[in-house]
């Protein structure tokens, strides 16, 4: 942290604004993680975010994180052995078909390898985490990054908005829905709030669905750092860079959900823990509203815009379709 910059005043922020949209969410039909995350944006949109609250306005990928984290507690055996095998093969299959679609469109539309790379990764596995994890796998340059980051992050904003109303058309069970968004949408804290949007058992299952596809980063990104290194000397540097990017807190989640599942934690202590999940989500939910604020995100052109919606149309309706069938 820089000399003089403090996060407490973005903090402040971030709870305040979360305080509002909780009790907007108490008083109208409108989910409070949907409030949570519309202020941010809206703020974003017309204020804009000052500068003295940005480095507490930042923390909120922290707090989703642990937010995260204790929705294991909130995860039973019983849910893991009857949907569990199944999220993974469709979490597995998922990503195969979404990277090599991606390559191939992407290479007809003439979209330069390290790029394309990427944008199959961001799409594929778990959104600009996973393009940064990539990167560093691949020595991908900041233009390359800069272009495949807002690619993501304009289809993060969109989905926010178009995959609920999706999803109340289609009329699907609140946990059919929940794998279908996370096997479909591409950075972890838009599924955790379009699922949440629905229900509280649609936002558990998006979550847990997300988390399976995130752990393909570290495999995605070793095949990546062969694929360009060619095994060279720079491989376990890559190693490096590939453990210091991967989304740690997935192993909390499971650490979290073995506890209580072995019976070391009471009922009460289990709500309490719910509780506080919660209020993390709204305080991260606000924070994700000022980072989808569309002043941030660059241009982008429109060949990969067009290649992720290839993506994302072909991976989604294929999900749809599998979630139909199988649950």
């Amino acid at each position: 942290m820089r000399p003089g910059v403090r996060p407490l005043p973005g903090l402040v922020v971030l709870v305040a604004m979360a305080v509002v949209a909780r009790a907007i969410g108490d008083a109208t039909p409108l989910s409070p993680l949907v409030a949570a995350i519309g202020s941010g944006a809206a703020v974003a949109a017309t204020v804009g975010a000052p500068e003295w609250a940005e480095p507490g306005l930042d923390r909120h990928k922290l707090l989703l994180e642990t937010g995260i984290v204790l929705l294991g507690a909130q995860l039973t055996l019983g849910q893991l052995a009857s949907t569990g095998p199944l999220v993974v093969g469709l979490a597995a299959g998922v990503v195969v078909v979404g990277v090599a679609f991606t390559e191939a469109v992407g290479r007809r539309a003439g979209i330069e390898s390290r790029t394309r790379s990427l944008l199959a990764a961001g799409a594929s596995v778990c959104g600009v985490s996973a393009v940064l994890a990539v990167a560093g796998s691949i020595d991908s340059d900041e233009a390359d990054i800069s272009y495949a980051a807002g690619t993501v992050l304009l289809f993060d904003a969109v989905t926010l908005v178009v995959f609920p109303v999706l999803g109340s058309m289609l009329g699907l069970p609140d946990r059919a829905f929940g794998i279908w968004a996370g096997l479909s949408l591409f950075s972890t804290g838009p599924t955790a709030a379009v699922g949440f949007a629905v229900s509280e058992t649609a936002g558990q299952w998006a979550t847990v669905t997300k988390l399976v596809r995130n752990t393909f980063i570290g495999l995605l990104a070793v095949a990546y750092a062969l694929r360009y290194a060619g095994g060279s000397e720079n491989e376990k540097a890559d190693a490096t860079e590939i453990w210091y990017r991967f989304p740690k807190f997935l192993v909390g989640f499971l650490a979290v959900a073995a506890i209580v599942n072995a019976g070391l934690v009471g009922s009460e202590t289990q709500a309490a823990v719910g509780t506080v999940s919660d209020w993390l989500f709204t305080l991260a939910f606000v924070g994700l509203g000022f980072e989808l604020n569309p002043r941030r995100l660059r241009a982008t052109g429109l060949r990969p815009i067009a290649v992720v919606l290839a993506h994302f149309l072909t991976v989604s309706l294929l999900a749809l379709a599998a979630v139909t069938l199988l649950l």
